[in-house]
């Protein structure tokens, strides 16, 4: 009976069991002798990648679809069948002996990681999950963390680790000193900001006595906490000292970088601005600066219409192009878009700018230093327009003989994008006209002017559908028939009925930001209105062109669910407040 009963066994199992012969077997064993079918450590060798695959599901895959609601039942679904096949692999692979032990073995780990490898693939593409919870297996950063735990612990423990501006990493201070304090208060800075999506962090004077931290959250400032004047001093000499600064010099505008990260965190740059002003310093940080204004053309958030009217504009290389917008609304990231629409291997292409926030390749981008005593930006724009450049990006407009001297320049041989703080397409040219001094010969040169503003995106994740009524679509000039909803922010989703905070956008509603233009090319008509200071009839030309306004893109993306209504009158009514109208050009 043992004997028949061991056969199919042996057989089931193959290569993963060690039957042992045991002699002449008679029917009946005697009470107490002992005998093992399978050596102990094949079922553990085979079990191990079990076991890691099921602890990566639970703990950290499972987790990551249900934070970010992937589909958490599908997934599991998913899972499960990679570990029935994985399982049956084990118990059905037809071969015999210690190969069929590692095919079984290395199989089964193959099937894991294909399983964890095609989770990460497809969440890492979804729009709802930030760019700092994309999932990675950067098993070297690991093992660097691992060693920078066990130094800290010699040290005062810290979340973040600090590469300095001479790339070596600043250790924090022992505990129980002021120091260790400090670093930990300048830490938590980072590590709010971080949290909070912000672009840009400001340490600032709110009186004598006191200082505050505010951040910009997609374009918009949002306040923090308040600290006492002396904290605050050493938190900024802390951030200085890291970006290689001089800490004694208080009034002198000054720029660094750093590299933070932390278990939570990936690898970001820091970019620290140092400056003096009338109740104490201000310091300035901003994350990844360099990827914030490294954008293609069709990303910006233009009409595709808009989009083939600009790439004809770079298909000569002559006049002048005003790109007109408020602070921190893209002006820069829209001039280097332009800027890459041209050809740098076949144009010599040039820029003048304060700080050169990304590197251009094929582009010449010459710093102006405003901090010299003899430098003078007119000059520099002269001296770049001499040597015969085919495209020029110029930054600022900070003065009328800069403005002569663009609208003096060659316009047959040179395209120049000239950056411009402007709230709509009339007022940049009224701007540029006034620095000329001259609206015949600002006219001559002109060849299109673009305007944009930045508008908050919904987080696609928790943003709410709702039916406009009759007359708000009457008031926006939207077609009733046509427009059956909107949307508004939400901020909060329901996780198992009950009401929780967006884990994608932290509540606020929204996440990211895009670009609504206004782009008008200048033509004879045109000319001939900006030639005389004929703005009311400027305008009518423009709008005869039926090409959408800033304020017209945003009301578009608006009814795409892109953006809120709310976002739309948020910047149409910093419109009115500087120019008097939300219906200019």
């Amino acid at each position: 009976m043992l004997e028949s009963t061991m056969i199919p066994l042996t057989h089931a199992i193959g290569s993963l069991t060690d039957t042992l012969t045991l002699g002449a077997i008679s029917p009946t064993l005697a009470a107490g002798d002992a005998f093992a079918l399978v050596s102990w450590w094949k079922p553990v060798l085979l079990l191990a990648p079990f076991f890691a695959w099921a602890w990566m599901i639970s703990t950290i895959l499972d987790k990551h679809a249900q934070r970010f609601f992937l589909g958490q039942e599908k997934w599991n679904l998913i899972h499960m069948l990679f570990g029935v096949a994985a399982l049956a692999l084990v118990v059905l692979l037809p071969v015999g002996g210690i190969g069929g032990l590692l095919g079984a073995f290395f199989g089964s780990l193959v099937i894991f990681a294909i399983d964890i490898i095609v989770f990460a693939s497809i969440a890492n593409k979804d729009e709802r999950i930030p760019e700092h919870a994309k999932l990675t297996l950067d098993f070297s950063d690991m093992a660097e963390r691992r060693e920078e735990k066990k130094a800290a612990k010699k040290l005062g423990s810290s979340e973040l680790t600090i590469v300095g501006a001479d790339k070596m990493k600043v250790m924090p201070p022992a505990k129980e000193t002021t120091a260790y304090a400090v670093r930990v208060a300048a830490e938590e800075i980072v590590i709010n900001g971080y949290n909070a999506h912000a672009s840009q962090i400001d340490v600032h004077p709110v009186n004598p006595e006191t200082y505050g931290v505010s951040m910009l959250v997609d374009g918009v400032r949002q306040p923090g906490e308040q600290m006492a004047q002396t904290d605050a001093v050493q938190i900024i000499d802390l951030w200085k000292k890291c970006a290689g600064l001089d800490v004694s010099d208080r009034r002198r505008k000054q720029a660094g970088s750093v590299t933070v990260s932390s278990e939570g965190m990936s690898n970001q740059t820091l970019k620290c601005v140092s400056s003096g002003s009338k109740n104490g310093m201000v310091l300035t940080i901003m994350f990844n600066p360099s990827e914030a204004v490294r954008r293609k053309p069709a990303d910006l958030g233009l009409t595709g219409t808009q989009l083939d009217l600009l790439k004809g504009w770079a298909e000569n290389t002559q006049g002048v192009v005003l790109l007109g917008a408020p602070s921190d609304n893209g002006r820069t990231t829209t001039m280097y878009s332009m800027l890459k629409l041209h050809d740098a291997y076949t144009s010599n292409i040039q820029t003048i700018e304060y700080e050169i926030e990304d590197a251009i390749e094929g582009v010449k981008q010459i710093k102006f230093d405003q901090t010299q005593e003899d430098a003078d930006f007119s000059t520099t724009v002269r001296s770049t327009l001499r040597r015969d450049p085919d495209v020029v990006g110029i930054c600022d407009l900070p003065d009328a003989s800069t403005a002569k001297i663009i609208a003096s320049s060659d316009h047959d041989r040179t395209r120049v994008y000239l950056s411009l703080k402007s709230d709509d397409a009339l007022s940049a040219i009224q701007l540029y006209v006034r620095g000329v001094g001259d609206a015949k010969l600002a006219a001559e040169g002109l060849h299109g002017v673009i305007a944009e503003k930045l508008v908050r995106v919904l987080c696609s994740n928790c943003k709410v559908a709702y039916q406009p009524s009759p007359e708000m679509l009457k008031k926006l000039g939207l077609p009733g028939d046509k427009v059956k909803q909107l949307f508004k922010k939400g901020g909060q989703v329901l996780i198992r009925n009950k009401p929780e905070i967006c884990p994608t956008c932290n509540g606020i509603g929204y996440s990211g930001q895009t670009g609504c233009f206004g782009v008008f090319p200048i033509e004879d008509e045109e000319r001939k209105m900006i030639a005389a200071e004929n703005w009311t009839g400027l305008r009518t030309a423009m709008r005869k062109r039926s090409l959408p306004t800033v304020q017209q893109a945003a009301l578009r993306k608006a009814v795409e669910g892109v953006t809120s209504i709310e976002e739309v009158t948020r910047i149409s009514s910093s419109g009115t407040k500087k120019s008097g109208s939300t219906k200019s050009a």
